[in-house]
């Protein structure tokens, strides 16, 4: 090694040796790269390993996505009672508020911020795919999601079976409530990662999200509840296709016999609305990956 004090000859250069070590390990690929982006993502999603600021919102609104959750469990130990006292479907229902805002807050997060910043354009040099980045993202957001909606049903199904509730009749309840929690929670992610995915302003995606699974779900719960009163109920039924929180009441109405407004009355109706909550989850899911095929031939 030559000795970097040593004075260089006028005209010619000298190569001194640092120490740096080539990278000897081994070379991982686009699935490993997808996992990191999921499990990054997920965590992101709670605010983990970000700011102390950004974790307030998101426990917060899981404690309050619990909270009656524990006072059924707390009401069912004290006064001993033979049934819950909400359904396990009708509970994603009851706190469908709460699990909008928290969508509508976390998908920015995870879309629109390597947008804004332009991390994307890292995130998508080779090996990775646009397609695999977009569906690590989109995973990492569905577990999120999920973490609001099977956490209830668990903690409801604890409680039936110390309150000695029939075990079949539980296992099969809840069994539905995950199946439908699960449709749920891919319509969900799949409308907030689109919207994310086309704003930089996280602001702007958080409001947009909202107005369509929120207020969206006001207006047609609107219009159902005019459809019942004045005797109408096909039209609240069709005015259900148009809201993922209507299209998931009626399906819980006629799998987990739910009160609803105006559900659907007939099988073709029933497999109607299921059609349309799964191709809604596709199609979102679709124009999600198509977005950052363009965004990274751009």
């Amino acid at each position: 090694m030559t000795d970097p004090t040593s004075a260089t000859p006028e005209g010619r250069s000298v190569i001194h040796d640092l120490g740096y070590r080539p990278y000897t390990g081994a070379r991982l690929g686009e699935g490993s790269i997808a996992r990191a982006l999921a499990v990054t993502g997920f965590r992101n999603a709670f605010g983990l390993g970000r700011s102390g600021r950004s974790k307030v919102l998101p426990f917060v609104l899981l404690a309050l996505n619990l909270f009656p959750a524990v006072i059924v469990g707390g009401v069912m130990v004290l006064i001993g009672l033979d049934e819950l006292p909400i359904s396990y479907a009708q509970y994603a229902s009851t706190t469908q508020v709460i699990l909008g805002i928290f969508v509508a807050s976390q998908a920015p997060v995870l879309f629109s911020r390597d947008l804004r910043h332009g991390t994307i354009s890292l995130y998508l040099a080779r090996p990775l795919r646009a397609s695999t980045y977009a569906l690590a993202r989109w995973a990492a957001l569905l577990a999120a999601t999920l973490v609001f909606l099977l956490l209830p049903i668990v903690l409801l199904y604890a409680v039936a079976l110390l309150g000695e509730l029939d075990v079949t009749e539980q296992t099969r309840e809840a069994g539905v409530a995950v199946a439908l929690a699960v449709l749920l929670a891919l319509v969900l992610t799949g409308i907030a990662g689109l919207i994310s995915s086309w704003s930089t302003r996280r602001g702007f995606a958080v409001v947009a999200t909202i107005a369509v699974l929120l207020i969206g779900n006001g207006i047609v719960t609107a219009v159902q509840g005019i459809s019942s009163e004045e005797g109408r109920s096909d039209v609240g039924e069709v005015a259900g296709l148009f809201s993922p929180y209507s299209l998931y009441r009626g399906l819980a109405t006629a799998w987990a016999d739910v009160d609803a407004l105006t559900p659907p009355t007939s099988a073709g109706m029933e497999a109607l609305y299921a059609l349309v909550l799964v191709g809604l989850s596709a199609a979102c899911l679709g124009g999600l990956v198509w977005r950052y095929r363009r965004v990274a031939s751009a």
